[in-house]
Parts: structure tokens; sequence; C-alpha cells
């Protein structure tokens, strides 16, 4: 349910619009273009393009070539995302959800904070993204993916901004080196002040007077041991519970009691690639159980499998970051949600003291 609409900038390029939602359910799809379409009509619709920004790290989109091979079907994105219930049931052990080892909280905050580790790792092994960028003609729908709308506290109130617009240029580019982990499977928060990555990407969107727009962060091509998300930097969950996938995909699945599947109790970081005809019966056997064959889901885990299956669950190769002019002075800075970073996951060593990452900045006309 969308509680609150606040349209700013009307009539101007960029549309900008922040949307308030209420989910229903835990897991939860809102069709935001849809919301805009009757809120705004032509004054959204007139533009092309538009860029969907979530400011959660349970809640976000789909990139537009995943959700056309779901034919923006709510149902089949719904089918998608309980085979990653699957991998990641609650309650499997997961360190993030001994709330009494997450010093960060009060006691307080401790008796509503959400036991939520599955959804952050269904975010990132789903490849969810904090903002995804669409071009569509027809009225198809852009789904809000929520994973953790309504929990022992109560109902979040989430929120999505939409920035509608004809076009884009490239504004610059720049490589930039960030000093990584000594440990061969481990994660680095990038919004981390002590690397300057981030003050690096403000200073460029300054220089290029860039109000409206978005960074797009990747791994160059040859760098194959590593990926990008973004998502909450929580020490538990970063270095216990995203390691212990990165080790093992199906780790938590077989916890699921008697009828689990059974599978390997570790697998070494330097063997991570299953037998492919293992991984093949492995999800076979998940999507029999969610009741999920013959669909459009078989279809994308199939494709998925022609690589090593440690591919499909990892993070993503790039990420983009939104650029935004929330003061209406002509100034943009990088939209964050609260508890949002940018993180960089390594499963392989870089062979030095640092991997690169490629920036392209992009401005909205």
């Amino acid at each position: 349910m969308i509680l609150v609409n606040r349209h700013t900038r009307a009539g101007e390029a960029p549309f900008q619009a922040t949307l308030r939602i209420e989910p229903a359910s835990r897991v939860d799809l809102i069709d935001v273009r849809g919301k805009l379409r009757e809120e705004f009509g032509a004054d959204f619709t007139k533009y092309p393009r538009a860029f969907y920004i979530s400011d959660h790290t349970t809640a976000g989109y789909l990139d537009q070539r995943l959700a056309e091979v779901f034919d923006h079907d709510g149902g089949n994105i719904q089918d998608y995302l309980k085979l990653f219930q699957k991998l990641f049931p609650p309650d499997a052990g997961y360190v993030h959800d001994e709330l009494d080892r997450r010093t960060e909280l009060s006691d307080k905050e401790r008796a509503t904070e959400p036991r939520n580790a599955d959804s952050h790792l269904t975010f990132m092994g789903g490849g969810l993204h904090n903002s995804a960028s669409y071009e569509l003609k027809g009225d198809e729908p852009v789904w809000f993916v929520e994973l953790d709308g309504v929990h022992v506290g109560g109902t979040r109130q989430r929120r999505t901004t939409v920035i509608a617009y004809n076009g884009e240029e490239e504004a610059g580019r720049m490589q930039v080196p960030v000093a990584v982990s000594s440990h061969a499977i481990d994660a680095q928060n990038l919004r981390d002040p002590a690397l300057g990555f981030i003050g690096r990407l403000e200073e460029m969107a300054r220089e290029h007077k860039v109000s409206f727009g978005r960074f797009d962060v990747s791994l160059p091509p040859e760098d194959r041991g590593a990926g990008l998300t973004v998502n909450e930097y929580e020490t538990l969950l970063m270095t216990h519970d995203l390691r212990e996938v990165l080790a093992n995909p199906f780790r938590y699945m077989a916890r699921m009691g008697r009828g689990a599947l059974q599978v390997p109790r570790s697998i070494p970081a330097k063997a991570l690639n299953y037998a492919q005809y293992d991984a093949v019966q492995i999800f076979n056997t998940i999507l029999d159980r969610a009741g999920m064959r013959h669909s459009v889901v078989e279809r994308v885990v199939n494709r998925a499998l022609a690589v090593p299956v440690s591919h499909f669950l990892r993070m993503k190769r790039g990420i983009s970051l939104p650029v935004l002019d929330r003061e209406s002075n002509g100034a943009g800075e990088i939209g964050w949600g609260t508890y949002q970073s940018p993180i960089l996951v390594q499963w392989n060593e870089p062979g030095g003291s640092a991997r690169a990452l490629d920036v392209r900045l992009v401005r909205f006309v």
C-alpha cells in the first residue's frame, strides 16, 4: 500500500517522485511504475527512461534484463524468490540473528530487531539491486521486491525514489584502486571513509556538476575473483554468514531438518565450483519441493548452471549508485539509505594489496 506520494520538480527534466510504501506481508511485490502512472499520468509517462532507487538492504529491484526473462510477471518473480527461500530459510542458525552478539544494538532495539539474515542473503544471492534503470514502452510493471516487510517488531515503512528522464550522457570515467583484505574470502565496506573511495566519487560528481545521474561501479573484466553488492555492512553478517555461503552455497539449506537435501558439510575455498551434475540435481530437488518445475524459473536456473554454480549465488560484477539533488540547489550527492553500503566481496585473493574498480559517471538529461 502506498502511504504517501511526494512529487517534486513537476514539469521539469528529470521528473522526481518519492513513494512511501507499507508492505502487506514479509515477502511482497509492489508495482511502483503502475502507482506512478496512476498518480501522475503523462507527467511521468512522457519520459522514456526511469531510474528506480531503494533506500533499503532487504528490499530492492531486479535489473530490467532479468525482469524481462520473467515476462515482468509477479508470479514468476515470486517463484524465483522461493528458490532462495529454500537455500536461505529463516532461523537456520545465522550468526547475524544472534542478537545478544550484536553489540551495536541497545536492549530496547534487541526486543524489536528482526532476525532477517535470510532476507539479506536472498537480496545478495538473488541479484537484487539497490537501484535499477528501466526503459519501457508499454504498461509493464516495475516491481519493488520486499523481502522483510513484516516481522516481530511490526510492519516496515519503506521508501523508494524514482527519477524519470529523457536520456543520459557520460560525464566522466576513472579507475580507483581499493585496498583489500589479505583473507581470500572477505567483504570490504566501500563506504568506510578510511578507504577514500566515496570521497573520490563525490569529488567527481562536483567536478562534472551532475545534479541527477548515477555512478556505475564495476570490476575490470579480468578480475573474476570478486563481486559487488549494496547491503548492510553488519560485522556478523559479513564475517560469518556471508563467508559460510561463499564457502558452501548450500550450507543453510542443509539445516532444514530430516527432509533436507544432503550436501557436503564444507567446500574448500579453492574448490568452490561443484561438479555440474551434482549442482543440477540439487537445484532440481529445490525446484521440485517449491513446486516450480516446468516454469520460466527453471529455465533461468538451468541457464545459470551453464557456468559454475557458485556464480549463480555470488554478487554481481557491477552496481549503480544514485546521484540526487535532494535539496533542489543544483548540487548532486550520492543517495544513501541509512544502512546501505557498497560492498566488495572477494572469494579469491587479488594477487596484491588492492583491487581496481572502474567508475563511470552518467548524467540524466
